[in-house]
């Protein structure tokens, strides 16, 4: 049996709906207290509100797994490129201390 699909709400209206469950959820004893009340408000049923919510929570755990792992090849990126530059540091500071000592080693001339 397929799922019956509709579109008959807008995306705006499905935003305010999921915006104002969040922004008024501590105002009721439940989520699904916040959730039937609100959803009589936008003429639906509380259960597709709350697939609403669940469906963008899905989302947003989506986007933020994404951003995360991005974020840690970045970090990982960063952290070798820090490496690099603090054996490139060091092999300087080496061949400067080594130049150094030669320049005092060297005889003075008049």
């Amino acid at each position: 049996m397929k799922e019956k699909t509709s579109n008959q709400y807008s995306t705006e209206i499905r935003e305010r709906a999921i915006r104002m469950v969040r922004e008024h959820q501590g105002e009721y004893p439940s989520e699904w207290a916040a959730i039937q009340s609100i959803s009589a408000k936008f003429g639906c049923t509380a259960e597709t509100l709350r697939r609403w919510l669940r469906q963008t929570q899905k989302t947003n755990e989506i986007r933020q797994d994404s951003a995360s792992s991005s974020d840690s090849e970045r970090i990982k990126a960063l952290e070798r490129e820090v490496r690099e530059l603090r054996q490139a540091n060091e092999i300087l500071r080496k061949a400067s201390a080594y130049f150094a000592q030669a320049e005092l080693d060297r005889p003075f001339k008049r």
